[in-house]
């Protein structure tokens, strides 16, 4: 997540399923190195990808970036402990 490209994907993928290529259209950058964000997204589980046909299609794994937000939430939320 720390990686803008890698933000911005994910914003892309709130509006609903992409192909890599059509996400690729957003960004000034060779597929192998959008193809390591994608994997990185991958590897964190913020994404899921399926096959259709010769296409990937990229989904925001809605419920892992939820449980993190909320997570983080809990986290601002808590009075701060003092040694």
């Amino acid at each position: 997540m720390s990686h803008p490209v890698r933000r911005q994907i994910l914003i892309l993928l709130r509006t609903g399923p992409l192909s890599a290529g059509a996400l690729a259209e957003h960004f000034a950058l060779t597929k192998p190195t959008l193809s390591v964000h994608f994997a990185k997204l991958r590897e964190a589980e913020l994404v899921t990808v399926e096959r259709q046909g010769t296409s990937l299609i990229y989904h925001l794994n809605a419920s892992l970036l939820e449980e993190s937000i909320a997570g983080l939430l809990s986290l601002k939320d808590r009075p701060d402990e003092k040694n």
